[in-house]
């Protein structure tokens, strides 16, 4: 398998919540400027085709994720989307978080208070699940259990990561520095778009440098943790059975093909859908 589990500190039980929260709203400023929302949603748009009550179970949600914008990107499409309804969950849900999403209070969205395990969905909603920026958290046994079990359960399931594992590892490693620099700086430039803008941001974004410094870490550290195509191809094997998988790339808002799906959906009994990868 291609994919490194390079150590990310969000994933460390010593990370406050309100410290991974400050990095997680920056991610949103980001994926806002650079049109994930409209990446995930041209995915799920398909996968969502025909439904007559569109639900989206979102899972390992964090702090909420993109996961709003996304809900407004999939109504501005209209026609049975315009009804969609998204379920943000975590297997930890974090109560901030939750506190934050309810007031946003956006028509349809909700974070869900009970705990949701991602490998085991047989006593979760019903609907399409998604993991967006998470499933690189999970390391290959997880990952393969949380695919298993929407086969099993023959549910649709849309992982997308907002980038694409391509880069020897060898060829990351040696690019670090610079890599690093450009996103520690990146991130002061994000901080003041923000929101809430807190307090803590600010006083650990520009006084005491921590979050510019972790999130450069752990946006350099998420690349090579990224399951590529080659990558999926071995987690689903044998997964095939009145189900296809499919994976590539969705499109932003400017029509340019970014970020890496696999998208797990029933069907007759065949062979693996086409990739555009």
């Amino acid at each position: 398998m291609k994919r490194v589990h390079v150590p990310e500190v969000e994933d460390w039980s010593l990370c406050p919540d309100w410290f991974r929260d400050c990095l997680t709203r920056q991610i949103r400023v980001m994926c806002r400027v650079m049109g994930y929302e409209h990446a995930v949603a041209s995915v799920l748009g398909a996968a969502l085709e025909g439904e007559q009550d569109p639900h989206i179970l979102d899972m390992g949600s964090g702090a909420g994720g993109i996961m709003p914008e996304v809900l407004k990107a999939l109504r501005a499409r209209g026609g049975a989307l315009a009804g969609v309804r998204v379920s943000l969950s975590d297997r930890f849900p974090n109560r901030d978080a939750i506190a934050s999403i309810q007031e946003l209070q956006i028509d349809g969205l909700e974070y869900l208070e009970v705990p949701i395990d991602a490998t085991d969905l047989a006593a979760a909603p019903e609907g399409v699940k998604t993991m967006v920026n998470s499933f690189h958290h999970l390391r290959p046994a997880e990952a393969r259990a949380v695919l298993e079990s929407a086969h099993a359960l023959k549910t649709p399931i849309l992982v997308f990561e907002l980038a694409d594992n391509r880069l020897p590892f060898a060829l990351w490693a040696l690019t670090l520095p610079l890599g690093l620099a450009v996103t520690f700086f990146i991130s002061l430039l994000l901080t003041p778009f923000v929101r809430p803008l807190t307090v803590r941001q600010l006083l650990f974004s520009y006084l005491i440098p921590l979050v510019p410094l972790i999130y450069a870490w752990d946006g350099q550290a998420s690349y090579p943790r990224i399951y590529g195509a080659s990558d999926v191809d071995e987690l689903t094997a044998g997964l095939d059975d009145g189900y296809t998988w499919t994976s590539g790339h969705g499109e932003n808002h400017r029509g340019q093909k970014t970020g890496f799906y696999l998208l797990g959906t029933p069907s007759a009994p065949r062979g693996r859908g086409a990739s555009d990868t």
